[in-house]
């Protein structure tokens, strides 16, 4: 039995439980939308979770639609959202455990992974989200030759602000 409870709609993975699988290896076929990703397609690809001892491997091919505002002209577009990633999560006893340590310190580089106890907890559909969260495009833009929001001079070059009209008296000194 590989299930711990439910986070989610995915249920959680207890760790040791993936020694007793063949390969120890457990993997999940995707076909739902994740609890806190707005999607318009469900979620659909493959998780796999492998214990290699003391890491787990996890890789997974998904695929889904979500809308995007458009960066320059703030219109909504729908964008296929696809991802093809992997990591290790390392096993160590001392993960998860509060940091009671001064607020300012140097963290040394090798202390930048994912760490997870050995008696503990995967929940598949936090990681699945957390990749599709960094797969969104940071630049949204809805097409390449995207103008952007049109500007038009509707010929009203009155002041709507009286605070400026001292800058347009000042401008219209400046020769020209």
């Amino acid at each position: 039995m590989i299930k711990g409870g439910k986070i989610g709609i995915m249920e959680v993975i207890y760790i040791p439980e993936l020694l007793k699988l063949p390969e120890q290896t457990y993997v999940i076929q995707v076909n739902e939308c994740l609890t806190d990703l707005k999607t318009l397609t469900p979620v659909r690809g493959r998780l796999q979770v492998t214990h290699q001892g003391n890491y787990l491997e996890i890789s997974a091919q998904a695929e889904t639609i979500i809308t995007l505002s458009c960066d320059r002209c703030l219109q909504q577009y729908n964008h296929r959202l696809t991802l093809d990633v992997s990591e290790l999560i390392w096993l160590d006893e001392l993960a998860n455990q509060p940091d009671l340590g001064s607020l300012e310190r140097e963290t040394p580089l090798e202390e930048l992974v994912e760490t997870l106890p050995p008696q503990g907890y995967f929940e598949p559909e936090t990681w699945l989200y957390e990749q599709l969260c960094l797969a969104i495009p940071p630049r949204q833009v809805c097409d390449e030759n995207c103008p952007g929001i049109p500007i038009t001079d509707n010929g009203n070059t009155g002041l709507s602000d009286r605070r400026w009209q001292a800058l347009e008296i000042l401008k219209g000194q400046l020769p020209g």
